[in-house]
């Protein structure tokens, strides 16, 4: 039987002084991972990073710009399970880089509830024991592919 993945996307979002944020999943408080969902019927996968970032983090579009966008890459659901349909999922990743103007906090209280905590993470100390063990070596080749200078260490 073929695997079948489930579209999804997911942003890097980075300040001007090179931190990247991470976000604490409220469903599983021991994960970190980027801001991400899945791709709406008829929606873009940029459509799609726009609306996740605004609905997980209560950034507007308007507050950062893509520079960069890298995929796909997959990961399988852990245990051979079976979600909604799908085997894992296969992303593309955004790299958005906040604009002078965006605040460099933001308010989880209006957002949907995906992430209940926060924080601004180094690239080339990127705590990749936080990301589930899942999606770890995505994000390594990830890291690897978008900021070679500061992970080629590893």
């Amino acid at each position: 039987m073929k695997k079948k993945y489930r579209p999804n996307v997911a942003a890097i979002l980075q300040r001007s002084d090179g931190l990247l944020l991470l976000g604490q999943r409220s469903d599983f408080p021991e994960s970190w991972q980027f801001p991400q969902g899945g791709i709406d019927q008829g929606e873009t996968p940029e459509e799609a990073i726009r609306r996740e970032v605004f609905e997980e983090v209560g950034v507007p579009s308007a507050n950062y710009r893509i520079v960069a966008q890298r995929g796909p890459y997959h990961y399988d659901f852990p245990g051979g399970k079976l979600h909604r349909g799908y085997h894992g999922q296969v992303q593309q990743y955004f790299l958005c880089r906040l604009t002078t103007s965006s605040p460099t906090e933001f308010e989880l209280a209006p957002t949907c509830g995906e992430f209940c905590s926060l924080k601004w993470v180094p690239v080339d100390s990127f705590p990749l024991h936080l990301v589930p063990p899942m999606k770890q070596s995505v994000y390594l080749q990830l890291l690897r592919d978008l900021f070679p200078c500061a992970t080629d260490s590893d």
